[in-house]
């Protein structure tokens, strides 16, 4: 990769990017998450509140769409979980206010994946460090790590779950009675059994099976929380 700069001719070469954590993140992107250490249980410290529903069309006009947002506090981390599109920015920082915290005390933003109806509006919380699949940003720091098995509080970590796009990563919380995914790996509680936009249909079930060996409660990206059963879709 070749950057030039302000000088005719100079050219700057991003090595640390291609040697290190950029190039080897990016060969993980489309790779379910490879994180051995999955005795993921209820009995943690956090708490996960969804502060707006998502759906994909409503009143019979199809061009409307919103992703659902969702605040997980645990100890000192504020994390809010893919702010994207919603009817009412005023509304979504309400909701946020009603569990304790303003928009200047969240310190953490997660993208599950780059589509603009779960990240358009992050810069509601201007001091959050923000995460996605390769790295974390803070102020003009690009920071390269893969996501997989990140730990954003004592009872919160990052998982790499393809399907949807190459990149999707997923949110999970163990609570005191149970564990919490944030996922675009289902659309809602009835799947659908295929993501008609998916990137990879083999990669969405692979991630779909991970996240359902321990997860309790499922908030996924345009719809209500809901406790998977047999009839969820694999």
């Amino acid at each position: 990769m070749t950057f030039f700069g302000p000088q005719l001719g100079a050219t700057f070469y991003l090595g640390r990017w291609w040697r290190g954590s950029w190039y080897w993140s990016r060969r993980q992107a489309g790779n379910v998450g490879s994180v051995t250490d999955l005795t993921i249980a209820p009995g943690g410290s956090a708490s996960v509140y969804v502060l707006h529903e998502g759906y994909v069309g409503r009143d019979g006009d199809d061009e409307r769409v919103a992703g659902t947002v969702t605040l997980i506090q645990d100890g000192d981390a504020v994390i809010v979980v893919d702010p994207g599109m919603v009817a009412s920015r005023e509304a979504l920082l309400a909701a946020l206010a009603a569990h304790g915290p303003q928009a200047g005390d969240v310190t953490d933003v997660v993208f599950s994946h780059h589509h603009p109806d779960h990240t358009v509006n992050a810069a509601l919380f201007p001091v959050a460090r923000i995460h996605d699949h390769w790295a974390m940003y803070a102020g003009d720091r690009w920071v390269g790590r893969d996501a997989d098995g990140t730990e954003l509080g004592p009872s919160v970590r990052l998982l790499r779950t393809p399907g949807h796009t190459a990149e999707d990563i997923s949110t999970v919380a163990s609570t005191p009675g149970d564990v919490f995914v944030c996922t675009h790996a289902w659309r809602g509680a009835n799947g659908p059994a295929d993501d008609p936009l998916g990137s990879d249909a083999a990669a969405l079930h692979a991630s779909r099976e991970l996240l359902l060996s321990f997860a309790s409660v499922i908030v996924p990206g345009h719809g209500a929380a809901f406790h998977p059963d047999p009839d969820t879709p694999r």
